[in-house]
């Protein structure tokens, strides 16, 4: 059994059968909502590898503490990515790696997300091969409003999930998108009332850790092919995306979130 403790940004444990269901719970800051900061971006990014590897886990539950799923970039880190070459260069590959580690990942992943879901949370929130979310979750992708272009994960599943029109709606205007309009347009894959959420997700886990390993594993790598098809798609958005983090929007849209107050681009 793998050794996840070096994971200090989750609060892991086992459940089912022999611990097949492996319960990731980003943690929270300051009891609000978890937020990806140095640290937690790499976690989150890197620990999709140590599952793959892990032969006891059957199924891995992603869920979030707190207020919410995911409160999206620590501005900490946002600012020290738009001013030091070194550390955007690093949580650019941290950002390929999140996406491509959760696609390539042989286990399948449930998520439940619940309050706000944005940022890195989300990414892997929408990818995860079952994603739910709660009614009254608030499903934002911020890139826009933060002054870069929506790279990580929109245009690798955005399209696919909820078509095109859709999904430049939402992305270019910073628009929120309810648990419950998500599933309408297929973005995400259940909503269910906020007191359903976690016992609706560990019942989909539990079925998906009970059934045959190589069926529900193979089935998730060819579906997911479609995702790697679109890898040059996504390659590119990531690339503008950090390319706008060495430009000078983002430092308005960092000053403006500080400030709680529209930006002036």
């Amino acid at each position: 059994m793998t050794d996840y403790s070096r994971y200090q940004t989750f609060h892991i444990t086992r459940r089912g059968k022999d611990g097949g269901v492996i319960d990731l719970q980003m943690k929270a800051a300051n009891g609000k909502l978890p937020t990806a900061g140095h640290d937690g971006h790499w976690e989150l990014s890197e620990i999709w590898r140590d599952i793959d590897k892990d032969d006891s886990v059957r199924c891995a539950v992603l869920r979030g503490e707190g207020m919410g799923f995911s409160g999206g970039g620590d501005l900490a880190l946002v600012q020290d990515m738009a001013s030091d070459f070194a550390v955007r260069t690093r949580v650019w590959k941290e950002a390929r790696d999140l996406v491509y580690n959760v696609i390539n990942c042989d286990k399948p992943i449930v998520s439940a997300m619940h309050g706000p879901a944005v940022g890195a949370g989300l990414v892997a929130g929408l990818l995860a091969d079952i994603s739910i979310a709660a009614r009254s979750a608030k499903i934002v992708d911020g890139h826009t409003r933060l002054g870069v272009a929506a790279g990580d994960h929109a245009a690798i599943c955005w399209p696919l999930l909820c078509g095109m029109a859709k999904a430049k709606y939402y992305l270019m205007l910073c628009e929120p998108i309810t648990g419950e309009e998500a599933e309408r347009i297929g973005l995400v894959s259940l909503a269910v009332d906020d007191d359903q959420l976690l016992d609706k997700a560990y019942e989909v886990a539990d079925k998906l850790a009970a059934g045959s390993t190589t069926a529900v594993r193979w089935t998730k790598y060819s579906l997911n092919n479609w995702y790697r098809q679109a890898g040059p798609s996504f390659d590119t958005s990531l690339a503008l995306e950090f390319m706008g983090f060495g430009g000078p929007d983002v430092h308005e849209g960092v000053a403006s979130l500080r400030e709680r107050r529209r930006p002036n681009y």
